[in-house]
């Protein structure tokens, strides 16, 4: 995604604060809390500290993906996918059974409060601890509502836009697929997939709260910390529970099996791309002659780095949002991740888009988000019991609504300052935006006068040894990837790689097949907005 940036824009700075805001987003948004929440379960299931739980499942995790790279990265997500799922749905079949059937949950669930609401000294209002009127709705109330339904219109595709369609860890796996038909398939296969966690993982949460009030719903302080160790709030372990309390025990390790699979197929995807993120686009600028050797041991040095740096962020995790991993995660992309969608729209929809307009575009949305996100975090976000003391005129919007005002402000600032500036010529844009996607014409690239480093045929050498090695550097090779690194293309073989991978042709019978599904998968996620409106 920096690299199209850059193709587009011309210049580094694009491409390197995309790299940067990337990498941080990695750590705020991603790794910390698939850490915290796979800790959380294990904390539960074994017993054991928060801490420790952590570095158990780092250590698991590290095992292929630092050794194994994209390739057993994704074989692995598609094993466990199935894991997931065998176990989700044996779970959902017996939180439903526990509840009577799905018109009785809608019953029970209204009146699952917990026993606790005095203490500290306080007494907590109904509204804290009473579900909501609309909580089996999708379109809530526009001011009241804990995601309104304008947000949720409105709001949550400009932050989607940038999550799927412009996120590093997302568009490379669509990137790696064999042709477009095969990315078309796979984008529709996790639509599908992506119906599924309302039944798997939202209602069996509820239920959640049915069989355990005084656990997932407590209210006050005090009864909190002793339920969970968090005074905010004991949302995040509602599936946990749901979990080691009513399954069978086989089905039990069957269940954490799945849950470690899911959150270490994240964990896995995420470190893999931001190794690509920092070796391709920050690494080689301050060492541009790096052989492909020292870039791949970057790139796992620079993991174990992410990894740390995510340790020390969950604390803040734990507390943002009342503990709700879901409007942390919602809010912290509500803030950083709209200007980004904005610029990528507007590089491909708009051709007179140019790069000082995308940067100053970029830099009005980041410094607005920051000051939302760091107000946040000094104040506290609070909770129903504690309001936070955040300034009104800062806090006051909900991240959704921030999101489409911090959306249109740098769609704003890109095409004012792009208008006032000169345009990119069309022999630099050929295939890079909507207008020219079907062009034929050669593109010169905005940058091709800078050339490409000379090769050092020592260091191709030296990476590329003849002489035999021994037992201990050959398992090295292998912990680095770099045992198929032995083999270099010709002009001839390069070429056409390179035309195979430009490729965007597709057999009319599978294009036809994913076009049908894809009106199938729009008509299901309409049916269900309708139902649940």
């Amino acid at each position: 995604m920096p690299e199209y940036l850059k193709k587009r824009f011309g210049g580094k700075r694009l491409q390197i604060y995309l790299s940067i805001i990337s990498l941080f987003m990695s750590v705020a948004l991603r790794i910390s809390a698939d850490i915290y929440s796979g800790a959380v379960f294990i904390k539960l299931a074994l017993g054991l500290d928060l801490y420790l739980a952590i570095c158990i499942l780092l250590a698991i995790t590290a095992v292929y993906s630092i050794t194994g790279g994209l390739a057993s990265v994704i074989y692995t997500d598609t094993l466990q996918a199935f894991i997931m799922l065998l176990g989700s749905f044996i779970l959902m079949g017996y939180a439903f059974d526990e509840v009577g059937g799905y018109e009785s949950f809608k019953e029970k669930y209204m009146n699952a409060i917990p026993s606790v609401i005095e203490g500290d000294n306080m007494t907590a209002n109904p509204s804290c601890y009473t579900p909501a009127p609309d909580s089996f709705h999708v379109f809530r109330d526009p001011i009241t509502g804990d995601i309104p339904w304008p947000g949720l219109i409105f709001g949550m595709p400009i932050v989607a836009a940038w999550y799927w369609c412009t996120d590093q860890v997302t568009v490379q796996r669509c990137l790696s697929g064999k042709d477009m038909s095969h990315v078309k398939a796979a984008c529709i296969m996790c639509g599908y997939l992506k119906i599924l966690p309302l039944f798997l993982m939202v209602m069996p949460g509820m239920i959640s709260r049915i069989l355990y009030p005084d656990n997932v719903a407590c209210v006050i302080p005090s009864e909190c910390e002793k339920q969970c160790g968090i005074d905010v709030g004991c949302t995040n372990y509602a599936y946990p529970t749901l979990v080691l309390e009513l399954m069978p025990a086989g089905l039990r390790g069957l269940m954490l099996s799945a849950m470690l699979a899911s959150l270490m197929s994240s964990l896995t995807s995420i470190f893999n791309s931001s190794s690509a993120l920092f070796t391709v686009d920050l690494y080689t600028k301050i060492r541009k002659q790096a052989s492909e050797k020292e870039l791949l041991i970057a790139g796992r040095l620079f993991v174990s780095f992410l990894i740390i740096v995510s340790i020390m962020w969950i604390p803040l995790v734990e507390v943002f949002r009342s503990g709700q991993l879901i409007h942390y995660t919602e809010g912290i992309s509500s803030y950083l991740g709209p200007p980004i969608a904005a610029v990528f729209l507007l590089a491909i929809f708009c051709k007179r888009v140019n790069e000082q307009g995308a940067f100053w575009g970029l830099m009005m949305g980041l410094v607005m988000g920051l000051i939302r996100m760091i107000a946040e975090f000094a104040y506290g976000t609070g909770s129903c019991m504690v309001p936070s003391k955040c300034p009104t005129i800062i806090c006051g919007v909900h991240y959704l609504y921030f999101a489409i005002i911090l959306f249109v402000v740098t769609t704003a600032v890109v095409l004012g300052v792009s208008l006032l500036t000169k345009p990119i010529p069309d022999v630099h844009l050929h295939r890079l935006c909507w207008a020219l996607r079907n062009s034929k014409e050669e593109r010169i690239d905005l940058d091709a006068e800078e050339g490409k480093p000379e090769e050092s045929d020592k260091g191709v050498e030296e990476d590329n040894p003849k002489k035999s090695r021994g037992c201990l550097k050959k398992a090295y090779d292998i912990f680095c990837g770099l045992q198929k690194m032995d083999s270099k293309l010709t002009q001839e073989e390069e070429k056409a790689l390179r035309e195979k991978l430009t490729d965007t042709s597709e057999r009319p019978l599978w294009r036809m097949v994913v076009n049908i599904n894809a009106i199938i998968l729009l008509a299901v996620t309409v049916f269900l907005h309708a139902y649940f409106a």
